[in-house]
């Protein structure tokens, strides 16, 4: 995939209607609906403002959560959580659709800007038109929530025309959204020309160039639950990668394929002869790929629980591994010294567990001062180094879970693929 890509200094934008596509999907308190983390909102500020103070009129839209755009989708969805359809009506269903309105984040985008910022109560209908029509330039106009239409997520052609022609140029700033194929965040560059705004100049121009040209040693640190979920990234890894370092729970499955006791540990069976296939690439490509020589195992799945350091493939019977131990701390940190780059994604433990994030804690610790050009890759990996407080000491930290994952993997991203080329 090209990663080099226009970006919006590569066009005019002055006195253009310009429809700009956000990560908007802000967390929210499930009571009250209340932003909790303003974060994403704070991320698109410096494309926004670069817009406006170029005199563009920016219609912003973004997606916020996995409303049900049809009636027939919510009974669907309702009747396999166990309720009964004729115990549901559209009242309840325009009830649940309220809860996701963009309405909110358009008052927190006012506050944060310092200026109004329009609403529009939908996306293509009469409202929106009315004032996609009369915005002006260094005006915001902010859709309602995009997954509302039916057509969004199928990447509906006629949907996606008629949010085009409230434009005249597409701009995709939510990296979170580029691996889905959707009509706000891929289809509409059919219908209008397209270029990126500055977090997903940020995001192509930092993990793209790590990829094709990454200052070496090229160290890949991969964690997380399942080896299944990080194939993709492993075998697109292992062409680049100088070394690479497994751990997390998906460490065990590995040691489990060697014929390691590994007690009550998450394990997956089926994925077991990958495992040692990939030990066997990792040799033949001359990687040095890294499993942990020791682990904290625990008698319980619990942040009180009973623990104790054992090496690994020796984990006792009713007891499973939850962190590193300090031994392979000791040599993942050696192996990080020196790097020249490290891509980091999927924490060492369950770092939500005090006593069990001491593995995670190291190894930000240890990227935090070191040299290389350190990439989080989103999610999991993103929530724990700012949780420990270490997000200020990273090259980058990723605005994308799924899409960094996929991107790491070597997948064309739809919605970075639609963009012009440079």
């Amino acid at each position: 995939m090209n990663y080099s890509k226009k970006t919006v200094k590569d066009v005019d934008v002055a006195g253009k209607k310009v429809l700009l596509r956000c990560d908007f999907n802000v967390p929210q308190d499930k009571k009250t609906g209340a932003i909790t983390s303003d974060k994403r909102i704070v991320a698109a500020l410096p494309t926004i403002r670069y817009l406006l103070d170029q005199g563009a009129a920016v219609i912003a839209c973004s997606h916020l959560g996995k409303p049900n755009a049809t009636f027939e989708s919510y009974v669907k969805k309702q009747v396999e959580k166990g309720k009964k359809a004729e115990d549901l009506t559209e009242a309840d269903w325009k009830k649940s659709l309220a809860k996701l309105s963009l309405r909110p984040v358009a008052e927190r985008l006012s506050e944060l800007l310092g200026r109004p910022v329009q609403f529009a109560s939908d996306v293509v209908g009469p409202d929106a038109k009315a004032k996609a029509a009369a915005l002006k330039g260094g005006e915001i106009l902010l859709l309602e929530n995009t997954r509302f239409e039916k057509g969004e997520t199928k990447n509906d052609p006629a949907f996606a025309k008629e949010l085009a022609s409230l434009a005249e140029l597409y701009v995709s700033d939510a990296f979170g959204a580029v691996h889905r194929a959707h009509a706000s965040t891929a289809g509409v560059a059919d219908y209008l020309p397209a270029v990126s705004g500055f977090l997903i100049e940020k995001e192509l121009e930092i993990i793209g160039g790590a990829l094709a040209n990454p200052k070496r040693p090229l160290v890949a640190i991969l964690g997380g639950s399942k080896v299944s979920s990080k194939i993709g990234v492993i075998n697109n890894l292992l062409n680049i990668a100088d070394t690479i370092i497994i751990g997390g729970g998906m460490a065990y499955t590995f040691s489990h394929a060697q014929g390691g006791k590994i007690g009550e540990s998450l394990l997956e069976p089926d994925w077991e002869s990958y495992a040692l296939d990939m030990l066997r690439q990792a040799e033949a490509k001359g990687v040095k790929l890294l499993l942990p020589v020791d682990t904290v195992a625990a008698d319980a799945f619990a942040p009180d629980a009973k623990q104790q350091v054992v090496k690994s493939g020796e984990i006792p019977d009713g007891w499973q591994g939850l962190d590193i131990g300090p031994e392979t701390i000791a040599l993942y940190s050696a192996a990080l010294e020196g790097a020249g780059t490290v891509i980091w994604n999927g924490p060492m433990g369950v770092f939500e567990f005090p006593a069990f994030a001491k593995g995670t804690e190291a190894i930000a610790a240890a990227l935090a001062k070191s040299d290389a050009i350190t990439i989080i890759g989103g999610g999991d990996s993103a929530a724990a180094v700012e949780q420990l407080g270490f997000a200020d000491r990273m090259t980058h930290i990723s605005t994308g879970g799924g899409a960094s994952l996929e991107f790491l993997e070597g997948k064309v991203l739809p919605g970075v693929a639609c963009l012009l080329d440079r």
